[in-house]
C-alpha cells in the first residue's frame, strides 16, 4: 500500500523495473546457468562476484540454490522433487517450499564442485545473505529514498519471487507447450520466459547443461545474449548450447507440438 502515497510513481516504476531485470539476470545466468548447471565457465574472481551479485535476488546463497535446483532436476516431478506441484500441491511448489524450515539446509554433497571454495562456502552463509540484503535496502534508500526502498527492494522482490516459483509451479503442472516429451511435466509459457529473460523451462529440461534456452526466433533468450556478449570479452568461456542438429531444427522455425496458452 505504500506505493499510493510516495510522490513521483515514475521514478518507482523505473527502479522497480530496473532492479528486478538486474536480478532477474543474476537469478539466471548466475545462480541458474552457473552455479546450478555449470553450462560455462569463468573465472574464481567472476565466480565471487556472481555468487556476491545473487545474494541481492533474496534466494538465499549460491551453493543452497544449486543444491536444490540440481536436486530438483535429480527426482523432477517424482516424490522426492521438493516442489512438485503433482505431489506437493500447487501452493506449496509455488512459495510454501522455499518458506519451508526443513529446506533451509544446504546438501553440500549436491555441489561437490562448489563446496570446495571457502569463499562460495561463505557467501553461503545467513550472515553474508542478511549483509548483501542488509546493503542493498540502504543502497537504494540512499539514492532515492522510501521511492528506492519501497519499488527497489519491496515491489521488485515480491515480483522477483513470484516470477521463480511461478517457473517452479505452474511450468510443472497447467498451460502453455511441451516442444519435447521430457519424463516430466516441464513445459514452456511465453511470458513467463520473457519476463524471466529466457527461462524457457521444458527446453531447459531437455538440455539441462546448456547455456541457451531459447530454440526458436519467437523464444527470446536475454540471458543467453548477455553471456555471449561476455564471452567476447573473455569474462566467461566454454559456453555450451545445444546440440547442432537440434538447434538447426529449432531455429529452423519448428512450431511447438501443441500450445495451449502462455
Amino acid at each position: 500500500m505504500a506505493i499510493f502515497f510516495l510522490p513521483d510513481p515514475e521514478t518507482g516504476v523505473v527502479v522497480c523495473a530496473a532492479t528486478y531485470f538486474v536480478r532477474m539476470f543474476l537469478l539466471s545466468a548466475a545462480y541458474h546457468r552457473y552455479f546450478a548447471h555449470r553450462s560455462y565457465n569463468t573465472s574464481r574472481p567472476v565466480q565471487f562476484l556472481l555468487g556476491l551479485f545473487g545474494l541481492l535476488t533474496m534466494q538465499n546463497g549460491p551453493l543452497w540454490w544449486a543444491a536444490t535446483h540440481r536436486n530438483h532436476h535429480r527426482h523432477a516431478d517424482t516424490p522426492d522433487d521438493l516442489h512438485s506441484p503433482r505431489y506437493h500441491g500447487f501452493l506449496y511448489a509455488h512459495s510454501l517450499w522455499f518458506l519451508d524450515r526443513k529446506n533451509r539446509a544446504t546438501d553440500l554433497s549436491a555441489v561437490p564442485d562448489l563446496a570446495k571454495y571457502p569463499e562460495l562456502r561463505w557467501l553461503n552463509s545467513r550472515v553474508s545473505t542478511n549483509l548483501a540484503v542488509a546493503a542493498y535496502a540502504a543502497g537504494l534508500y540512499a539514492l532515492f529514498g522510501w521511492t528506492g526502498f519501497v519499488w527497489g527492494f519491496c515491489v521488485s522482490t515480491v515480483l522477483l519471487l513470484h516470477t521463480t516459483h511461478w517457473i517452479q509451479s505452474i511450468s510443472h503442472s497447467a498451460g502453455g507447450y511441451r516442444r519435447f516429451a521430457t519424463p516430466d511435466e516441464s513445459r514452456n509459457h511465453w511470458v513467463l520466459g520473457v519476463v524471466s529473460l529466457g527461462e524457457w523451462h521444458n527446453n531447459h529440461h531437455h538440455s539441462p547443461g546448456s547455456a541457451r534456452q531459447g530454440w526458436a526466433w519467437w523464444e527470446p533468450d536475454v540471458t543467453w545474449a548477455v553471456l555471449r556478449v561476455l564471452s567476447w570479452f573473455r569474462l566467461v568461456w566454454d559456453v555450451r548450447e545445444f546440440p547442432a542438429d537440434q538447434l538447426h531444427r529449432a531455429t529452423a522455425g519448428d512450431a511447438p507440438a501443441a500450445r495451449s496458452g502462455g
